[in-house]
């Protein structure tokens, strides 16, 4: 998975997809950019270069790679590891229409707010799982996506911008 960041005007911001009602999961969810590796041969980095072109068709060119962030082992139990990316502008992003609904520009103050961010716990395969949830703009951002935000701004302590 691939935590695309860059900055516009001043303003620092997090590229999102909002995924089709006809992918295999997740259906109509917000998420990172992301997927399973073809091999085990593959690195994980590339994997999430490469499901990052094919999903929104952002090339690995305009994508520095900033570091790999924490494993997460998701509701599912699978183990989903994150790389943060910067990219660089401009973006000119071709949605794969079978995956992504839309690409979705979301500043990294909304999760700065705390009036806009709700939490409940879901029991999961056995156990309490703590879930935040975020509105954009009458969107849910939650689950994974929203724990992997909220973990990755405290971790560099990001002031909202």
């Amino acid at each position: 998975m691939l935590i695309p960041i860059w900055e516009q005007k001043d303003t620092l911001y997090f590229l999102l997809t909002l995924r089709t009602e006809t992918v295999e999961t997740h259906k109509g969810q917000i998420s990172f950019p992301g997927g399973m590796r073809d091999s085990e041969e593959e690195p994980l980095v590339q994997t999430a270069l490469r499901e990052t072109r094919e999903e929104i068709g952002l090339p690995e060119s305009q994508i520095r790679i900033l570091g790999q962030f924490d494993d997460y082992l998701s509701s599912t139990d699978l183990i989903v590891t994150p790389f943060v990316g910067w990219v660089s502008p401009p973006l000119e992003l071709s949605p794969n229409p079978e995956e992504v609904e839309e690409i979705l520009e979301v500043p990294w103050s909304l999760f700065g707010d705390p009036g806009l961010c709700k939490t409940e716990t879901l029991r999961r395969l056995g156990r309490d799982i703590l879930v935040y949830h975020y509105d954009f703009q009458g969107r849910d951002v939650w689950g994974l996506t929203a724990r992997i935000i909220r973990d990755f701004l405290h971790l560099i302590d990001a002031p909202p911008s």
